[in-house]
């Protein structure tokens, strides 16, 4: 017997130290889109409110943030700074009925940039879209496994 996946909209993050990459799921939760990415601010707290703007205006009700595991599964320096942000994020979340899940992201950002490279992408445009791609990357997986 198979259990019923409930469809939520999701929005997916890619925490870069410059651009914060962003992805949404279509209303099914099937298909994972980007859309601009986030420029850092010198404040955590302003770019976890350009974050809730995007899960309000989405009515998503999963944000789902990229997890820089090393190569081998662990979870280094990286890794442990997106815990710590995606716990900051959840409590700006909170009240909003919206939950924050990490997800394995290894290599989203060198397949999101091979991606953008075979679909003739170049240099600066390449830069600032691979973010927001490997969002969708990431985004597309963890839909992919539900």
């Amino acid at each position: 017997m198979r259990r019923a996946v409930r469809t939520v909209r999701a929005v997916g993050v890619d925490l870069g130290s410059r651009r914060i990459g962003v992805a949404v799921s279509d209303a099914a939760g099937a298909l994972a889109f980007p859309r601009p990415h986030i420029e850092r601010h010198r404040e955590r707290a302003l770019d976890h409110r350009a974050i809730a703007a995007v899960v309000d205006e989405v009515g998503a009700g999963v944000v789902v943030v990229g997890l820089p595991l090393s190569l081998d599964g662990s979870r280094g320096a990286a890794a442990r700074a997106a815990e710590e942000e995606a716990a900051e994020l959840a409590g700006a979340l909170e009240g909003r009925g919206v939950t924050v899940e990490t997800v394995d992201e290894r290599l989203t950002t060198v397949s999101a940039d091979a991606a953008l490279r075979a679909a003739g992408a170049r240099g600066p445009e390449r830069r600032t879209r691979v973010d927001s791609a490997a969002a969708t990357v990431l985004l597309q997986s963890w839909l992919d496994a539900r």
